[in-house]
């Protein structure tokens, strides 16, 4: 039977223990030279949160520590960390709870259960797609989207700009020019007009709204059937896991008196008018969302906000996505890609991210730009079809690529100018990713008629003049 003073020497070590786990809201059992620790110690000095250091290594009786330890946790290296009375783990499981918002949770002293495993503030592409994809990995979704009416009160649906007042209505109106286009050559076909054909802006704008106003059903009755709750409402934070839903009142067109100044003389231009459009870019509409409440960094010169390579915030468990990220493509199927891909790293275990840009090593990298020396560009001017019979310019459609000459002629370059580029792009991008290579270009069996075989037949290079 061990001795009595062992025993009580024991209780008082694990008191001991317990009242510094007790007293401080974050505590790291260390030792002053192991690279874990040190891993550890620096992230709580990243997040500016406080913790008491034991470094066990420069105390007397820090093996007596180490041992208590063990017994109390059942985890025998270091670091040993605690928050808020709660045991975390070593270095790894510390870093975990970072990257996954627990750690967060735990220092916020926030326990409690949670209304919604994820809330999506924002209907866009992104967050459309984030959503779904999280519901149908089992998770429970909520989706906030609000429009601030304009001066008219003019407001849209889920689906966001592209959908709204972008991509969309674009081609739409896109396609109305190319139909005006098309009558004008019908007549070079042999088509006869008995009277002057005109355009009835209404009616196209009506055609356009209904399908922009199907897209938002369609993109409700979608969430709906995954069981994602979607309210119309602005969302505010008010605390880091904590929102506000502020339904806003549709505003009404008052007159501003407006005194500007040209550009391009020294004319003073004054007037009152109800609607001022200032067309200098695009900003995110982030202002009014509370993300100061939350912690959460924003480029106060355009409202975006900085993420790392897994669309992260500096506060961890608040991610954004899409056209709001600071120094990322703007681009709907870019936040589609993210929106899905963040949904399951959060929670179906996958590890994929966006790829938009390709890193390279240095010697990569100088080997590229070898490449870049020794590339061949082919390129030629081409006449479609359609334009030939009404004798539209056979000088306005170009083709090229751009071929690494140390890669076996693997095409790096692609740029088109004609009819349907979005289209012929499309199939030459996946081709690209495949490593297509010129030889291949070549060996490929055109389409015919089509303007995309022109990449099959090119001869002529830049440096040949």
């Amino acid at each position: 039977m061990p001795p009595v003073e062992n025993d009580s020497g024991k209780k008082e070590l694990k008191s001991q223990i317990q009242e510094l786990i007790d007293s401080n809201q974050v505590i790291v059992f260390s030792k002053s030279y192991c690279p874990f620790c040190v891993k550890v110690k620096d992230l709580f000095k990243e997040l500016k949160v406080e913790c008491n250091v034991v470094e066990l290594d420069l105390m007397d009786n820090g093996t007596s520590y180490q041992e208590m330890l063990l017994e109390m946790t059942g985890q025998k290296t270091v670091p040993n960390v605690f928050i808020n009375k709660k045991h975390i783990g070593g270095c790894d499981k510390t870093l975990q709870a970072h990257k996954d918002g627990s750690l967060q949770q735990l220092l916020n002293g926030d326990n409690e259960d949670y209304d919604y495993d994820l809330i999506v503030i924002g209907g866009g592409s992104g967050g459309l797609a984030c959503s779904k994809e999280a519901a149908i990995l089992g998770k429970k979704v909520m989706v906030l989207d609000y429009v601030v009416p304009t001066p008219k009160g003019t407001t849209w649906g889920l689906g966001g700009t592209c959908v709204n007042v972008g991509c969309i209505p674009k081609k739409l109106m896109h396609q109305t020019a190319l139909l005006a286009t098309a009558m004008q050559d019908a007549r070079k076909f042999g088509w006869e007009f008995d009277e002057t054909v005109k355009h009835n802006w209404d009616t196209m704008k009506t055609a356009v709204n209904n399908y922009i106003g199907s897209l938002n059903w369609g993109y409700r009755v979608s969430l709906r059937d995954k069981n994602v709750n979607y309210v119309n409402a602005y969302a505010e934070f008010v605390e880091p896991h904590k929102i506000k839903i502020e339904e806003l009142e549709a505003g009404t067109p008052g007159r501003l008196k407006v005194t500007a100044k040209s550009t391009e003389t020294d004319e003073i231009i004054e007037g009152e008018y109800n609607t001022v459009l200032i067309a200098v870019g695009r900003d995110a509409c982030t202002d009014k969302l509370g993300l100061d409440k939350a912690g959460v960094k924003v480029n106060p010169k355009n409202g975006k906000i900085p993420v790392n390579d897994e669309e992260q915030t500096n506060v961890p468990h608040i991610y954004a996505i899409g056209d709001i990220l600071e120094g990322k493509w703007e681009l709907t199927p870019v936040a589609i890609q993210a929106g899905k891909l963040l949904a399951r790293r959060l929670y179906g275990g996958s590890t994929v991210k966006v790829s938009t840009t390709h890193k390279v090593s240095e010697r990569s990298l100088s080997t590229y730009l070898r490449c870049i020396k020794t590339s061949f560009v082919y390129h030629s001017l081409f006449w479609p079809l359609e334009f030939t019979v009404p004798g539209r310019d056979n000088n306005k459609c170009y083709s090229k690529i751009i071929c690494n000459k140390l890669d076996n002629d693997r095409v790096i370059g692609f740029h088109y100018l004609g009819p349907n580029a979005g289209e012929v792009t499309q199939g030459f991008g996946a081709a690209m990713k495949c490593g297509v290579t010129k030889e291949q270009l070549d060996t490929t069996i055109g389409i015919h008629p089509t303007c995309a075989e022109v990449f099959t037949t090119l001869e002529v290079t830049k440096s040949s003049g």
